[in-house]
């Protein structure tokens, strides 16, 4: 494992991983602590923002084996949905519609995080060069 990968990319791509890391790590924090407190609204809060610049960085990142419209490619769509789901979030915990703010967060979580962060791993890229190796 070396970060050489990372730290030698495009500054776009360093920053986009490291928010993606420290938002994977809050959101499972914020699943295994207690709902509704004053910590769960502080580190919900912390975590909205960490999203939104994964998604809003990823606009910087293009890789040229997935584009699908000019350097635009499927994964770019996924960010479109985070940064429209989030405001949609915080207004149903705000309004308390807490299952529908559980289940958006479940599902940026998973798909923004997890299942993005999964093709991540695939040989070619710099998360795969960074784990496995060149």
């Amino acid at each position: 494992m070396s970060l050489a990968p990372l730290l030698d990319a495009a500054p776009a791509i360093p920053f986009h991983a490291l928010a993606a890391m420290a938002a994977l790590a809050l959101g499972i924090f914020q699943f295994a602590a207690p709902k509704g407190t004053l910590p769960h609204r502080t580190i919900g809060w912390i975590w909205v923002v960490l999203m939104a610049a994964v998604a809003a960085s990823s606009f910087w990142i293009h890789h040229h084996q997935l584009r699908l419209v000019g350097p635009w490619s499927p994964i770019h769509l996924l960010s479109i949905m985070v940064l429209v789901l989030l405001p949609i979030a915080v207004i149903s915990a705000h309004r308390h519609h807490v299952s529908g703010h559980r289940g958006i967060m479940i599902g940026v979580f998973s798909g923004g995080l997890v299942v993005a962060g999964l093709f991540t791993l695939l040989p070619g890229r710099i998360m795969h060069a960074v784990i496995v190796g060149q």
